[in-house]
């Protein structure tokens, strides 16, 4: 287990140099002038490359990589050029409301579509194994913006239920930060939703066809204790696959949700960078996402250990 562990961690450093490479090019080679955004429309070409030289972007591409990779390995992520502050502190500030979107947002999504996968695999071809299939074709089908806007409508214009925009920090209390970011929640998982549920029934309905589970049932035990016990616990592997694809999948959500719910986090942040070509505060985000995702790989790695016994490393 150990040296599984140390070997997935130190294939992180390749992942993340390859990472920090594509998109530091990508930046450098897609159109747009960050000294000429800072310097205004009524900026004359002295002044414009003037502010290219303190930012250090007359440097050549190759060079400025160097620099930037230098600082990096020394934790130094470089300092915005639109907000002048360090990128690891804007990181830092800003990544409390992600987190607690995201957190919200799995939970939700768990502790609605692990059951109703379930039941629809239980009752297979009835009612409610239909609607959830015509629920998972609709979810993945409406894109996020779309569903926001129609449960802004819905929940705050209309009934008044929930806020409809803002974010209220956790030190305020518990109540008020659950409160505000429950209709963003609620809009970033369903799709979530449709896809656990999805895989959670097909996988479950897979176990219930298998000879444990026959003779389960052949020995009286509750149907309950058969779905959870027998039926869900084998089923967990694929399971807990999806729903760590989907923390990762999460990041593109998050940019989307956070925009139209005016949430001051990291979706909203690489919104605001990339329309000012902000390429430190670009590459730093890009870079803790990339993390993130590899981090959640491994833990979902891990995880296989807990659920299926016949799993070593």
């Amino acid at each position: 287990m150990l040296a599984f562990l140390g070997r997935r961690l130190l294939a992180t450093i390749p992942v993340l140099l390859i990472v920090s490479v594509l998109v530091f090019l990508l930046l450098r080679l897609t159109p747009g002038d960050p000294a000429a955004i800072l310097a205004g429309d009524q900026a004359t070409t002295e002044q414009i490359a003037q502010i290219r030289e303190n930012l250090g972007l007359n440097r050549s591409i190759p060079e400025q990589y160097l620099i930037w990779l230098g600082h990096m390995l020394q934790g130094d992520l470089g300092q915005s050029f639109y907000y002048k502050t360090e990128v690891v502190t804007l990181i830092g500030q800003r990544i409390e409301p992600t987190l607690s979107l995201a957190l919200i947002t799995i939970v939700v999504a768990v502790l609605v579509s692990v059951p109703l996968g379930v039941l629809a695999a239980w009752r297979h071809g009835g009612w409610l194994d239909r609607g959830l299939m015509a629920f998972s074709v609709l979810g993945f089908s409406i894109p996020v913006f779309v569903l926001a806007y129609l449960l802004i409508w819905l929940l705050s214009m209309r009934l008044g239920w929930l806020p409809v925009q803002g974010y209220v920090r956790l030190s305020n209390g518990v109540g008020p930060w659950l409160y505000q970011l429950l209709l963003p929640a609620i809009t970033l998982s369903v799709i979530y939703i449709a896809l656990i549920a999805r895989v959670t029934r097909a996988a479950v309905l897979e176990t219930l066809g298998e000879d444990y589970i026959r003779t389960a049932r052949a020995k009286g035990l509750p149907e309950t204790k058969v779905l959870l016990r027998h039926a869900l616990a084998n089923a967990a592997v694929p399971i807990i696959t999806v729903i760590g694809i989907g923390i990762a999948l999460l990041i593109g959500g998050v940019v989307v949700t956070e925009s139209v719910y005016a949430i001051p986090g990291l979706g909203r942040l690489t919104v605001d960078a990339v329309l000012a070509r902000d390429f430190p505060t670009i590459q730093g985000i890009i870079l803790f996402f990339s993390f993130v995702y590899v981090l959640v790989n491994l833990l979902v790695d891990l995880s296989y250990v807990f659920f299926d016994p016949r799993i070593r490393y």
